[in-house]
């Protein structure tokens, strides 16, 4: 990475400390911890992460830690989900070890074209070298399938292949609040040669962006939690943008 671009993202970190953390991960302390023993304790979802730490790259910022947060939130939105829907505890235990699956294998073919529906073709073959039965490798790449922003989503024919599909996406898209100018995007940049001036001419269409991803939660609680993320996000990238006029363009 370019030395200029180690100094912003250090400069983002600093930024970022001065907002408070998400309230998702207080308030749902409990589901949380969950996720985290479970998704570490799990023998399967072991051998999924092995798989996808040797094959994955960096993906633009979205390599092996990215599929990791996204797979721990998508098991703490099933475990909020399927408790308010009155899931037993069985069928929780199930659907959480399906939603860390689908959380590390979503972006496997992140730098190809259409990369959610060419991952789900390839997280199939991965899960039917594992055993999984034909229902769960349904629903699990119906959700890699599914979790592209603005794309046409396709339906299951249950309601858990539609839980686990939505709480994907939301996991997902909450990587694109603080994150965002915190990690992905210096990860992005590392994998490109521009300059801080072609970084900046396209920075107003990153946060354009990502005012659009505010409105697409789709589970309820990522429709009350997910837009506190973006609006995070969003603060600590209007605090960058100020700070790289000044400091590093003056003359621009």
């Amino acid at each position: 990475m370019k030395k200029i671009f180690r100094e912003l993202q250090i400069e983002a970190i600093q930024i970022a400390r001065q907002y408070p953390p998400p309230d998702f991960y207080s308030h749902f302390g409990r589901q949380v911890e969950r996720s985290c023993l479970t998704f570490a304790s799990d023998p399967n979802t072991k051998v999924i992460h092995n798989y996808i730490f040797e094959n994955i790259e960096n993906n633009y910022g979205h390599g092996i830690d990215h599929a990791r947060k996204v797979a721990l939130d998508a098991g703490v939105l099933i475990l909020i989900e399927g408790e308010s829907a009155g899931y037993t505890d069985e069928r929780l235990l199930h659907m959480l070890h399906l939603a860390h699956c689908a959380g590390l294998l979503h972006d496997i073919c992140r730098r190809q074209k259409q990369h959610a529906r060419v991952g789900a073709v390839v997280a199939e073959k991965v899960l039917l070298e594992q055993g999984f039965s034909e229902k769960d490798i349904a629903d699990i790449c119906l959700a890699i399938a599914n979790h592209e922003a603005f794309g046409v989503n396709d339906e299951s024919d249950t309601s858990e292949g539609d839980l686990l599909s939505n709480c994907l996406y939301d996991a997902d898209k909450f990587r694109w609040g603080p994150e965002n100018f915190t990690q992905t995007v210096w990860s992005m940049v590392n994998c490109m040669d521009v300059s801080i001036e072609v970084f900046m001419k396209h920075y107003p269409k990153g946060m354009s962006f990502l005012r659009k991803i505010r409105d697409t939660f789709r589970t309820p609680t990522g429709r009350i939690y997910g837009p506190q993320f973006i609006d995070l996000g969003l603060s600590i990238g209007e605090d960058l943008h100020l700070l790289i006029m000044e400091k590093y363009l003056p003359d621009s």
